[in-house]
């Protein structure tokens, strides 16, 4: 649910295209590869590969990427562990939708 309206609500700014949205780490690995996006959002917590696998897949497959994790219950060290398999940041999923966009636009800053 958390997928679609973000996806909804980054769909209706100008500044953001979303090219895909999947449920799954495997599945997120394969739309990087296919869409070659700026920037991945990643969820920690997913079914298959979890969000440290499939970040860490993601960034092997397409290096240009930045992979920006969301979670809502990750610790300190799963968040650590995000980073360390490549993301450029981990942010809450309750964090207001400009900070998510703010991190998604820096995160893409630095690819382009």
């Amino acid at each position: 649910m958390f997928r679609e309206a973000l996806e909804l609500l980054l769909g209706m700014r100008s500044d953001v295209q979303v090219v895909g949205a999947v449920g799954d780490g495997a599945a997120a690995v394969s739309a990087a590869v296919e869409h070659r996006p700026d920037v991945v959002l990643m969820d920690y917590r997913l079914p298959g590969l979890d969000g440290i696998q499939a970040t860490a897949q993601v960034v092997e497959a397409v290096p240009e990427v930045a992979v920006v994790a969301l979670t809502a219950s990750a610790d300190d060290a799963e968040r650590e562990a995000l980073v360390e398999a490549g993301a450029v940041v981990c942010l809450n999923k309750d964090q207001e939708l400009d900070d998510i966009v703010g991190a998604i636009l820096q995160a893409a800053a630095r690819v382009g």
